[in-house]
């Protein structure tokens, strides 16, 4: 992604140099609005612009801003904001800047630049930007109904959803889901000049898209999953180049998690109707007229080639039934029907996270026929996505292919990852055959094929799907196993970053929500999933109940039972997401948005508690214990629950202060105290100094969340290293413990021990995994084959990589990285590393190596922010070969026996120690 910023630095950076007191060459570069780049279906009235600065000279600040937007890019190029004119706003703000100008309208598209002031001068404008609108309104939508190839069907219905071995016992022998896969097509005939045209598509479950047999856009399963009962998403297009004279708009449909069908492999049974769509384009002409394409009963439906898809079952394809030419002009469809018109009145909301699209292609690296007479292909890597196959054969021939993440001897293994899933292709027998599945996923990294000795030819590739969030952060050191980590949990993060942050890419692919804020810091600094976690929020707040509970999944199509259904660590990520975003890109939206349910969840909390204490959920899920992992072994469930449900309040008193809600404030805050007294009255042993029964977790997040009374602190801290050291630097903590583990140890600059626990492979972690074959991080610490081998939910090295050996973070009053810290730990066995991070305000970038015992560190903090590096302390520093007291924006702020404090300005440094 460094490459892809120094590309958009050359072709948007625009320099200026004045006469003055002292001249400056800056320029604005990067333009986002609603922080994501020239975005298509902004769905809010007041959209937010922000943009990034680059400046040759140091300690660069921002000083004024004027934005200008316009209806035209022909206005916007004289220097005419007809929509919003700024003016010149002494302001240092470049991040979220809101549209204050004229009211907006749907599908359109606006254009918008930027230009800044230092102290002295201002650059020239930026390069054009732009947005187009979605649909701002309900009525908006104007005529546009939901259309459907069959009537929802009672029996055929089930909502809520039913987990897998409840259904006999509920269902009966009831064939939920049954509906088949449509097409739609309509004809549009154009006679004037087209100035654009912009479509709105919602398909329930997934749909694409076609105009003139050309596919619309490279996404995947679109659109993102959500709480149908509720809320559906639409995607916005600009189609003005697949437009001719005559023209074709065709749509596909499937299924995802709006219709599970009852064949083969489910973990739920749910559905809420059958396959639907609503479309709405709007064609701006050159004279100045439009007209409105909508979903109506002009279209026309059929039954497709696609005879079976299901997100958890595969998906069958019969080349036979393909009927030519359907996608183009010229087709008779006399013989299709016309569609059935739905009431639906789900809330239609634009998609706001990045869509899914193809990120990789995987080659097949061996294969080999097993003992069952299939051909087996190994991909080398384990990943979320589907297999893209060529093959030529006779008519009526059929093709079964069986993914599967391991093996059991030499055949495809799908105990753990949810079977039967397969894939089916039926041949037309026309030349050679090109296929896909288009409307499910699976994890894995072997293929079985079956009936693959009766073609003349075929080919396989894998395409690994995954959410399109551009990347953010890079990091490697001088430490193969840490490189190799790195790979094992960004695979696991990418193969579960869907259009919601699933456990699994296979056997559940639901959105588990601990993981959302306990792995947030970790996916951050890798991606930017600003509208990801956006939409997550939607979801928790339409799956919470009216008792104000967050279940564990979101959106939650399936009420589970046993604990699993509402544990305070799972439903915390309500509380805990909103703050972290703020924190991490400056955007206090969703803190106002969801402020009332926020409090309503903390109300709930607080009625589960008995005498301050909560004592229910899964606990430390997945920790390391005597016996095979799940429910928390070694620490007691009322220490993680009462935690977090203390973390929460202390967040809620911020945002309440935050928001000038000063009587909630007070509120939280006296709630935190009782807590905190009922907390260590219940866990905390005196003569013992350590929480609960002493484990790693228990001692972790009492320290972590602030429940450790100021005199016991360092005896507790003491404890909590005893007990790694005790046993040979092994580690325990699960999947809520060990992420504040490792953010406690490296908070008070213990990253040796960290290194010390994780640069091994003789016990169960990272470096055990990846000898044991591990090519995505897996559900369990040890490597079991009976649990899931693609999950990111024990990935918290990731965030140490990043904030610890990188040292990449900010000040603790600070939000969007606006002043920014940076501390490399430079621990033994590590003798180099390289990070960066693409913040809010430009990239920041730690870099350092060990020779010789001489530290070389090179910072780069980015304009309109400021830094503190912290660096071990040397005598006679120097940065770029001068004496730190003679450099230009370099003050030292404090010099102890361990470090060295320095402020910066923003630029580039390079200090040798």
């Amino acid at each position: 992604m460094g490459k892809i910023y120094n590309i958009l630095f050359c072709l948007l950076f625009s320099l200026s140099v004045y006469a003055g007191k002292k001249s400056a060459v800056f320029g604005v570069y990067e333009l986002l609005c609603e922080q994501r780049v020239n975005p298509l279906g902004i769905d809010t009235p007041r959209p937010r612009f922000s943009w990034k600065i680059s400046s040759v000279e140091r300690g660069f600040m921002q000083y004024a801003y004027q934005v200008l937007v316009a209806d035209s890019e022909e206005l916007l190029s004289r220097d005419e904001g007809n929509m919003w004119n700024s003016g010149k706003c002494k302001s240092g703000q470049s991040i979220l800047v809101p549209y204050q100008g004229r009211e907006l309208e749907s599908s359109t598209r606006y254009y918008w630049k930027v230009r800044v002031w230092d102290e002295h001068n201002v650059c020239c404008w930026s390069r054009t930007g732009s947005f187009v609108t979605g649909m701002l309104s309900e009525k908006d939508w104007g005529d546009a109904r939901w259309i459907a190839l069959e009537k929802d069907d009672e029996s055929k219905g089930l909502y809520p959803g039913v987990h897998a071995p409840l259904v006999q016992s509920v269902v009966g022998d009831r064939m939920v889901g049954g509906y088949k896969l449509p097409l739609a097509r309509r004809q549009v005939h154009i006679d004037k000049e087209v100035e654009n045209a912009i479509v709105n598509v919602a398909g329930l479950g997934h749909f694409d898209l076609f105009v003139n047999g050309k596919k619309v856009g490279d996404h995947f399963l679109d659109a993102g999953w959500t709480h149908y009962a509720k809320t559906a998403l639409y995607v916005t297009f600009e189609i003005s180049d697949f437009l001719e004279r005559e023209n074709v708009l065709s749509v596909m449909l499937g299924n995802g998690f709006y219709n599970v069908p009852r064949e083969r492999y489910f973990k739920q049974l749910i559905s809420f109707g059958a396959p639907k769509m609503k479309l709405h384009l709007r064609i701006n002409y050159k004279d100045g007229t439009s007209e409105d394409i909508v979903s109506d009963g002009e279209w026309k439906f059929s039954e497709g080639p696609i005879t079976y898809s299901s997100i958890y079952g595969g998906e069958d394809y019969d080349a036979g039934r393909e009927q030519d030419g359907w996608m183009k002009c010229g087709f008779d469809d006399s013989h299709w029907q016309s569609p059935v018109v739905s009431s639906s009145s789900v809330r239609l909301m634009a998609q706001q996270s990045e869509p899914l699209t193809v990120r990789d292609t995987l080659s097949v690296m061996r294969k080999y026929r097993n003992s069952r007479g299939n051909w087996v292909y190994d991909l080398g890597q384990n990943f979320s996505g589907v297999v893209n196959i060529k093959l030529r054969g006779e008519k009526g021939h059929s093709v079964k292919l069986i993914p599967g993440e391991l093996l059991n001897n030499d055949s495809v293994n799908q105990q753990a990852s949810g079977g039967p899933y397969y894939w089916n292709y039926t041949l037309s027998g026309k030349s050679v055959e090109e296929w896909h599945p288009r409307f499910t996923y699976y994890g894995f990294r072997y293929v079985e094929v079956s009936g693959a000795e009766g073609l003349e030819s075929f080919e396989l590739e894998g395409m690994h799907t995954t959410n399109s969030a551009p990347e953010a952060g890079h990091f490697s050191c001088s430490l193969p196993l840490f490189n190799k980590t790195y790979d094992l949990i960004d695979w696991a993060m990418r193969s579960n970053l869907s259009s919601i942050l699933t456990d699994c890419p296979h056997r559940e692919k639901l959105g588990w929500l601990e993981v959302a804020h306990l792995m947030q810091y970790s996916l951050q600094y890798r991606y930017d999933l600003p509208g990801f976690y956006r939409q997550m929020m939607r979801n928790m707040s339409d799956s919470q109940t009216e008792a104000g509970a967050i279940p564990s999944i979101a959106p939650e199509y399936v009420r589970f039972a046993d604990g699993f259904e509402d544990s305070p660590e799972w439903g915390s990520a309500f509380i805990i997401i909103p703050w972290y975003v703020y924190k991490w890109y400056g955007d206090d939206s969703l803190l106002k948005e969801y402020y009332p349910r926020m409090r309503k969840y903390l109300d709930y909390l607080s009625s589960r508690a008995n005498g301050h204490i909560i004592e229910y959920g899964l606990g430390d899920w997945y920790d390391l214990g005597p016996a095979h992992p799940g429910v928390s072994q070694l620490t007691s469930r009322g220490v993680t629950a009462t935690g977090i449900y203390y973390y929460d309040l202390s967040i809620m008193n911020e945002v309440a202060g935050l928001l000038g809600l000063e009587e909630d404030s007070r509120y939280y805050r006296n709630l935190m105290n009782e807590v905190k007294k009922a907390y260590n009255a219940r866990f905390y042993h005196q003569d013992k100094g350590y929480y609960d029964r002493n484990s790693q977790t228990a001692n972790a997040i009492s320290l972590f969340y602030g429940l450790v009374d100021e005199e016991n602190y360092d005896r507790v801290y003491e404890n909590l290293k005893k007990d790694i050291a005790d046993r040979n630097y092994a580690l325990t903590s699960g999947d809520i413990g060990y992420r504040y583990l490792l953010k406690v140890l490296e908070d008070n600059g213990d990253s040796d021990l960290i290194y010390r626990m994780n640069a091994r492979y003789d016990v169960p972690g990272y470096g055990w995994q990846l000898a044991y074959g591990a090519t995505a991080l897996t559900e369990s610490w040890q490597a079991y084959g009976f649990v899931s081998n693609n999950h990111c939910m024990l990935g918290h090295l990731m965030e140490w990589f990043f904030a610890g050996l990188g040292g990449i973070g900010q000040k603790e009053m600070s939000v969007g990285y606006k002043q920014i810290v940076i501390r490399p730990q430079m621990v033994p066995g590590i003798k180099s590393v390289e990070s960066s991070y693409s913040s809010p305000y430009g990239v920041i970038r730690s870099k350092w190596k060990v020779k010789k015992n001489i530290i070389q560190a090179e910072i780069e903090i980015p304009a309109n922010t400021q830094g503190i590096v912290c660096l071990p302390y040397r005598e006679n520093v120097q940065e770029g070969g001068i004496p730190l007291e003679l450099v230009e924006g370099c003050k030292v702020l404090e010099t102890n026996e361990k470090e060295i404090i320095l402020e910066l300005g923003s630029g580039k440094y390079s200090f040798t120690l």
